[in-house]
């Protein structure tokens, strides 16, 4: 019995690591993908709503809570297509592969997948930002009714798109790169218009939690809510479960071995793939390994170029807008969230108000797209790999696992709109997040260092920075626990 299979799933084959691409200028934006698509799903929920709801109430300090995150999520994140680039496994399959049981861990990750994404609340937020586009007034508790209605809609179009292209994953990439040049382009040129010096020097050093006004330093407000404070945190840069996926999707893009793999192909314009249910590794030799090397400056582009820089970006800019034109000190959270910032512009400039708006609505429509696949490709892999009757069924096609899931969360999505405003269930899925981020830390350290043949696993300071993310998230979910409890 080798390492990797004592959990009761089967061991790793062997086979030849595929040639890496070595493009140059523009070809670049063919070969990375995970890294843009995890950054578009981050966009939506703390850059353009957690962030905003802390920043107006807080100050801009809390970006120190920004950069510490990203950057360690971006290490995070590298580390996860370190498993799928040496296995063509997702990382979750990994997490499976250690005692005691496959199955437990089945349980324990598809659980924190419904707890932080089952939520369709990027919906619901979607639903206010195209409310406000068609009245021009947020929404209030008397408009929930319709606000449903728009929620629902949004949600049955983000179904609508995973069903055709040829691989599922490409087309979110495509839709991500439009979505990430097209949202901070338009952040970047409004901030530059209407945000004044003195707001680009306060985000500046609140990077490092200095605030120019008081002469200090100020990490943690005092009498904060550490409950939305925490959901902050989970949700810089991505968070949890939405990391996690990054190696599905590096799987399916065909990294390192994931090219042996296979990939999930959708179910108009896609054909039946063979998707391995178990991975593979490669012999160290010396061309394996030169081959290794430029798996890597792939992954150094797609995370420490395209999502750390992206995520600093996409977390500031939003800030600045919104703390110059709301009220320092005021609570934005209720139904209209999304469109709090495009009211506020549209008082003083009416055209910019529809812009935010419809800017707005795109953000958090794409994400709930991006949340949305990402859970029932996560669960399908689980399958897929667990349990060799599901593998058999509908004659092994894996989208048959993937849609039937898919119209689960469908009806699901239906009924969990109705049971909350989405800040709320936003904010128990950002602190669902950051457990997570914890428990796959310590998770993914152990499969790296331990599962892993020798010659691919993680130097000293990657290891450093998955110990440094579980005490950072351990932190940040001790506090928000605290006061969730004292409430």
């Amino acid at each position: 019995m080798t390492p990797e299979s004592r959990s009761g799933l089967d061991p790793w084959k062997t086979a030849e690591l595929p040639e890496p691409p070595r493009p140059k200028g523009l070809q670049w934006m063919g070969v990375v993908g995970p890294g843009v698509i995890v950054l578009g799903a981050s966009i939506g929920s703390g850059e353009f709503l957690l962030g905003p709801a802390n920043f107006v109430k807080y100050g801009l300090t809390l970006l120190w809570v920004t950069l510490v995150a990203v950057l360690l999520q971006t290490n995070f994140n590298a580390e996860l297509m370190r498993y799928t680039m040496a296995t063509g496994e997702p990382a979750v399959t990994g997490f499976m592969r250690t005692r005691p049981r496959s199955t437990l861990w089945a349980v324990v990750y598809g659980v924190l997948y419904f707890f932080q994404v089952g939520w369709p609340a990027w919906a619901g937020a979607a639903s206010g930002a195209f409310y406000f586009l068609a009245t021009k007034r947020i929404a209030g508790p008397e408009d929930a009714g319709t606000v449903y209605l728009i929620g629902v809609a949004t949600f049955l179009l983000c179904v609508a798109i995973l069903l055709v292209g040829r691989r599922i994953e490409r087309t979110l990439e495509i839709l991500n790169w439009i979505l990430v040049i097209a949202i901070i382009g338009s952040f970047l040129v409004l901030s530059v218009i209407f945000v004044a010096p003195v707001t680009w020097i306060a985000a500046a050093t609140g990077f490092f939690g200095f605030a120019p006004s008081t002469g200090r330093f100020m990490f943690l407000p005092a009498g904060a809510d550490y409950f939305l404070i925490g959901a902050f945190a989970g949700f810089c840069g991505a968070g949890g479960v939405i990391n996690i996926t990054l190696s599905n999707w590096a799987r399916d893009k065909g990294y390192g071995m994931g090219g042996v793999a296979g990939y999930i192909p959708a179910a108009v314009g896609g054909k039946k793939v063979n998707l391995a249910h178990t991975g593979f590794t490669f012999p160290p030799d010396e061309k394996s390994m030169e081959r290794w090397r430029g798996w890597w400056r792939v992954v150094h582009m797609d995370q420490w170029v395209i999502y750390f820089i992206g995520a600093l970006l996409g977390m500031m800019l939003p800030a600045v807008l919104y703390v110059t034109f709301l009220e320092p000190g005021l609570d934005i959270r209720g139904y209209g969230i999304a469109a709090t910032l495009a009211n506020a512009m549209e008082a003083r400039l009416p055209l910019m108000g529809g812009v935010m708006a419809f800017l707005g609505a795109w953000i958090l429509f794409k994400t709930q797209l991006d949340v949305m696949e990402g859970m029932v490709r996560a669960v399908t892999d689980i399958l897929w790999t667990g349990s060799k009757r599901i593998r058999g069924w509908r004659g092994g096609d894996v989208r048959a696992i993937y849609y039937a899931l898919l119209g689960v969360v469908v009806i699901w999505g239906m009924i969990a709109l109705k049971l909350a405003q989405p800040i709320l269930l936003l904010q128990i899925s950002a602190n669902v997040a950051g457990v997570t981020f914890v428990i796959a830390g310590i998770h993914l350290y152990y499969v790296n260092t331990r599962l892993l043949p020798e010659a691919v696993r993680p130097s000293f300071w990657p290891r450093v920075g998955l110990v440094a993310l579980v005490m950072f998230y351990g932190m940040f979910s001790f506090m928000s626990i605290q006061a969730l409890l004292t409430r």
